[in-house]
């Protein structure tokens, strides 16, 4: 059960704004985008009948419905939306404590670690690029193995992003992993340029 709250103040206000929406049935959902990041947004966005996913949790309130994302849900926990008002009339408020804070620890797997952060931290900048990384196999005493996609593939600033980027970011993030190599190395070390 998801622990949001969202006030009186607050559903009054929504209930207010949906009425004006000439729909039937118009809820809000309630997301996160780049959840676990320092880059995470907690939005509410309306939310017509059957714009909800299949996986979202349904949080029946007095007059209308929330549909709170299934995979921001573990970082909604303690959320509070308020509506506060002050001198220049007043504004809806996301407080989510949990929103940037990582759903992996140093006792998860060493393989959903580096999922984990290749999904919140590095696939998010490559995404600008239309790019995106993921992870192949943990080999050799911490070698991770990672397969470059989209527009990554064939650019010849992999190596670089390679190393200057994911790799400094995932060393840093998780200490026992000792580096990271692209699936399409197949360079064999006597050989390689350095």
């Amino acid at each position: 059960m998801s622990t949001i709250t969202i006030t009186d103040a607050a559903h009054d206000y929504l209930a207010d704004l949906l009425s004006k929406q000439n729909t039937p049935g118009i809820g809000i959902r309630v997301f996160i985008t780049q959840p676990g990041t320092q880059y995470a947004e907690t939005c509410i966005a309306y939310c017509k009948p059957g714009e909800q996913k299949a996986e979202d949790t349904a949080l029946g309130l007095a007059t209308f419905t929330a549909w709170i994302d299934a995979v921001s849900e573990p970082f909604l926990d303690d959320a509070v939306v308020d509506y506060a008002t002050d001198r220049m009339g007043g504004q809806l408020t996301i407080k989510a404590p949990n929103a940037k804070v990582p759903m992996v620890n140093e006792d998860s797997p060493l393989n959903e670690r580096i999922s984990y952060y290749l999904q919140t931290e590095i696939n998010p900048g490559l995404a600008s690029h239309g790019g995106e990384v993921s992870l192949i196999d943990v080999v050799e005493d911490g070698i991770a193995v990672l397969k470059f996609g989209g527009g990554c593939q064939g650019c010849g600033q992999v190596d670089l992003t390679l190393k200057e980027g994911i790799e400094k970011t995932l060393l840093e993030r998780i200490p026992e992993l000792k580096g990271v190599r692209d699936v399409t190395d197949h360079s064999i070390k006597e050989n390689a340029y350095y």
